[in-house]
């Protein structure tokens, strides 16, 4: 590969991961704000225990179904307005929905005075960033693998990982900087909304940078552009390689069933159910959970707020420190045994503190642990799912296949995510379990996890696109 490609490839992978950074971002952003927006929106209403905790995970987790829909419509999105046009769509709902969630009152009343009443719009300014989220969740990993040589493409699509968990980091620290201005009070009338109108910084960045790039090759293909996709690929990969490429392309597009309108079952029902199980493991090990509610988790474990939201930085410290670990080691050991020493490392991390919490024993050993858990993984089910679902899917379906996988890992984490703070809230379970039980699950999904990819994942390392359709038969066995 030559200098220019290099930098060529590199420059697109950066653009495309501020996609992934945007997820990470709106994802770890909310942590800060959950106890103001509880403050402000749910407390004033004086439900019952049961009522304001699960309105309470419901408002926090509304995101998620916005990611829901915006991962079921990615597919089509990407298909019709290209990878690039779908993440510039997802850019725009970033941008609107980072002031409109902040600013919840506008164009309804003055800014701080609604109380409850401006929930509702809060909660629909939120569902909206989701659909930003969910579209660049499927097609940001899409864009770096459909423009990735096939011996990088595990680094180049971890990247995005790497994108996702800066973006929680960085938000961990403009959280941080935010609420060292002020006390409590303060946080909870203006911070949180700072916190919160923090994003459209990025998303503008990102809408800018997407102008000044190409579509993907494959997609032009799809659209008939066979000589602007070879254009484009002679750039990364030279002339003679480029023309060999779009052929297979083309060729991958004509299966079974005709000119690119491939059934979904076409290449069996396995692949789409492997897609669909390893998006919700992803989910059910619990990570959203503890990314979600770390300074809930912390403050449970007896350190104040300003405490909460710095030992919250050290998760992700090292959230960041061994997704480059994974970087480094997904082309080289392959994607299956990372995933399943991941698997293992965070059972045995949840278990431990669910048992710490129970017997009542939290402090540095519970901050040991949770370190230990996101290290898992980072290492491991963070970066390689997305790995694995830009790649397993042959070319004819990829889209379609991949929209339904990744929409099924929002609907799993939006359950977590709301379940957690229902169990978390619950004076039965916290009485037995003193905040603990949640992970016991986490633990006990986090080993399932570790034997499905034993048993059904096949190895997609050093498999070109367009063959790893090879790796499926027509009956949904493994080949």
């Amino acid at each position: 590969m030559t200098e220019h490609a290099r930098s060529l490839i590199t420059g697109l992978t950066f653009v495309a991961t501020l996609g992934g950074l945007l997820f990470g971002y709106d994802t770890a952003v909310i942590s800060g704000a959950v106890s103001s927006i509880d403050a402000n929106f749910i407390q004033p209403l004086h439900l019952s225990e049961t009522a304001r905790s699960s309105l309470s995970g419901w408002t926090i987790s509304s995101a998620l179904l916005g990611c829901v829909i915006g991962a079921i419509i990615a597919g089509w999105v990407g298909n019709r307005f290209g990878r690039k046009g779908g993440l510039l769509i997802a850019g725009a709902l970033f941008l609107v929905s980072a002031i409109g969630s902040a600013y919840p009152e506008l164009g309804l009343g003055r800014i701080g005075t609604m109380g409850p009443a401006a929930l509702t719009p809060f909660i629909c300014y939120r569902i909206l960033c989701g659909v930003g989220v969910g579209m660049a969740s499927m097609l940001s990993p899409l864009y770096i693998a459909e423009i990735a040589p096939s011996e990088i493409r595990g680094r180049l699509v971890s990247f995005n990982q790497l994108s996702i968990v800066l973006g929680m980091l960085l938000v961990y620290f403009v959280n941080w900087a935010i609420a060292a201005q002020g006390d409590d009070a303060w946080i909870k009338s203006t911070g949180w909304r700072l916190m919160l109108a923090s994003e459209a910084v990025p998303a503008a960045i990102f809408i800018g940078l997407l102008l000044l790039v190409p579509d993907t090759p494959r997609w032009l293909v799809m659209r008939s552009r066979s000589e602007s996709a070879c254009r484009i690929l002679a750039r990364l990969v030279g002339l003679d390689a480029a023309r060999i490429t779009v052929a297979e392309i083309e060729a991958s597009l004509r299966v079974q069933t005709g000119e690119g309108s491939a059934r979904l079952l076409t290449f069996g029902s396995l692949v789409l159910v492997v897609g669909i199980v390893l998006s919700v493991l992803q989910q059910f090990v619990g990570i959203n959970a503890v990314l979600y509610y770390a300074p809930l988790m912390f403050q449970n474990m007896g350190a104040t707020t300003d405490t909460a939201l710095l030992q919250t930085i050290v998760v992700g410290v090292a959230n960041v420190g061994f997704t480059i670990v994974a970087i480094l080691a997904v082309d080289r050991l392959g994607r299956k045994p990372l995933l399943i020493i991941g698997g293992l490392v965070m059972a045995v991390a949840m278990l431990a503190l669910g048992a710490m919490f129970q017997v009542q024993a939290v402090g540095l050993g519970a901050l040991c642990a949770v370190v230990i858990y996101i290290a898992g993984f980072a290492l491991s089910w963070g970066p390689v799912t997305w790995v694995l679902l830009s790649e397993m899917f042959p070319n004819a379906i990829k889209s379609r296949a991949m929209a339904i996988a990744v929409a099924a890992q929002w609907v799993a984490n939006l359950f977590v995510s709301w379940s957690f703070k229902v169990l978390d809230g619950s004076s039965v379970l916290n009485a037995a379990f003193h905040h603990g039980f949640a992970y016991w699950i986490y633990g006990g999904m986090s080993l399932l996890a570790a034997a499905f990819v034993h048993f059904y994942v096949p190895e997609t390392k050093q498999h070109s696109l367009e063959g790893i359709q090879k790796l499926w038969s027509r009956g949904g066995s493994v080949a």
